[in-house]
């Protein structure tokens, strides 16, 4: 289950990566080579598949749920015990499921309705935080040990 829904700055000492991304569909491949990229370049231990799956959801939520054309900004930090992944869009609205989720389960005949649920499932903490210019909704995972990697 998640850990408590707060924000904690990452350290000063983590690897960082931050990028404008297109207020469009085209951002969620993006976004997920940037992770994979990120991930795979300090050989980190973070599930990469999952990075890239709740990424990918974070950044199709804002992109959907936002209105204007304003870029959508991608924070991914590396930590010696996970990594960071954090959407900023302009929409100071929090998501209405992430942190409490809803009463009813999504339909399963439905295309939408699972990525937040996806995201409380999958990562070990996330959360969402005002922001200057709106709202910035992140997720945590942690590393998996070295034995329980895939080859």
């Amino acid at each position: 289950m998640n850990g408590p829904a707060l924000y904690d700055r990452p350290s000063a000492s983590a690897a960082s990566w931050r990028i404008a991304l297109p207020h469009s569909a085209a951002a969620v491949p993006v976004a997920r080579a940037l992770v994979r990229t990120a991930l795979a370049e300090l050989e980190h231990g973070a599930d990469c598949g999952t990075a890239e799956l709740l990424t990918a959801e974070l950044v199709a939520n804002a992109v959907e749920h936002t209105v204007g054309d304003s870029p959508i900004e991608l924070v991914v930090e590396l930590l010696p015990s996970g990594c960071q992944v954090e959407v900023h869009d302009p929409d100071p609205m929090p998501p209405f499921d992430l942190t409490c989720p809803g009463a009813q389960p999504p339909d399963p005949w439905q295309e939408h309705g699972r990525g937040l649920l996806l995201i409380r499932a999958l990562s070990s903490s996330c959360g969402h935080r005002p922001t200057a210019s709106g709202k910035a909704v992140w997720f945590r995972l942690p590393v998996v040990p070295q034995q329980r990697r895939s080859a």
